[in-house]
């Protein structure tokens, strides 16, 4: 089971919406995808049809339960199937925006997601977690359950300033990991009519030469068309520019992963 983090401090990346494209594309091609919501704000679980202020059982129950120390915890019970086939979610609930304030009293909380995906290992073929846009338990988690960071980013200013401090979480996390994940750098939103993003985009490839994509997700009006009515774009507008771009972003991550694998049997 291969476990990507999406992630960045910088909140309209195109976050929630890199993990329903991949997650969708993932599914239709027959692997498993299991998809995990760490945003307080709930997007992805609203995406789903899913109420964060209503749902029953969720991500923050699975933090509750590990912190009173229940034994026998079966991350299942909080996983919940999507109606689109091979593909699942483990949905975050409004009352995980509480749990920095709650980690003094539980205790060592960093490590539930990696934990809780260890024993669901055989039950699916990739995760996919949506990162919180603030750096605390939940990032923690997202970051130390995964194998691959991917950080979208848009081609503007600030944009730019926030992923220079993801970058910088990544390697303050990371410092004491023998084996740090790889990290790509996803231009989002890219609109390639204006200066500012071509320019934006120019300063991205400078800066970070090693982790940036070699191509960008352009922008794309049918990716709200398909938030709206709750479907990966992938399923919705199958032949969409955007669809043609996460296709090709998804096929040099399974590239990617393949060589690490290959790299790992032989060493």
């Amino acid at each position: 089971m291969k476990v990507w983090t999406v992630s960045n401090q910088k909140g309209g990346v195109g976050k929630t919406t890199t993990v329903v494209s991949l997650a969708g594309l993932l599914s239709s091609w027959g692997f498993r995808t299991l998809v995990v919501d760490l945003d307080p704000h709930g997007s992805l679980t609203s995406y789903f049809k899913l109420n964060p202020d209503e749902i029953e059982l969720s991500v923050y129950n699975l933090f509750h339960d590990t912190g009173q120390k229940k034994t026998n915890i079966n991350p299942k019970v909080y996983i919940q199937p999507t109606e689109f086939d091979g593909l699942s979610i483990l949905p975050a609930s409004t009352a995980i925006a509480t749990l920095d304030r709650q980690v003094a009293a539980l205790g060592g909380m960093g490590l539930v997601i990696s934990s809780a995906l260890k024993k669901v290992s055989n039950e699916y073929d990739y995760v996919i977690i949506d990162s919180p846009p603030m750096l605390g338990i939940l990032m923690i988690n997202a970051l130390a359950a995964c194998q691959h960071i991917i950080i979208p980013s848009i081609s503007e200013y600030l944009a730019l300033k926030g992923l220079e401090r993801m970058i910088h979480t990544v390697q303050m996390v990371f410092k004491s990991r023998k084996n740090q994940p790889k990290y790509t750098i996803v231009p989002t939103m890219f609109d390639k009519r204006t200066k500012a993003a071509r320019d934006s985009l120019i300063t991205l490839r400078q800066s970070y030469p090693d982790n940036i994509w070699n191509s960008v997700i352009p922008i794309d009006t049918r990716i709200r068309d398909a938030s709206i009515e709750g479907v990966p774009i992938p399923l919705y507008a199958p032949k969409s520019k955007s669809v043609e771009a996460y296709t090709a972003l998804l096929e040099l991550l399974l590239q990617e992963n393949k060589q690490v694998d290959n790299k790992m049997a032989v060493s």
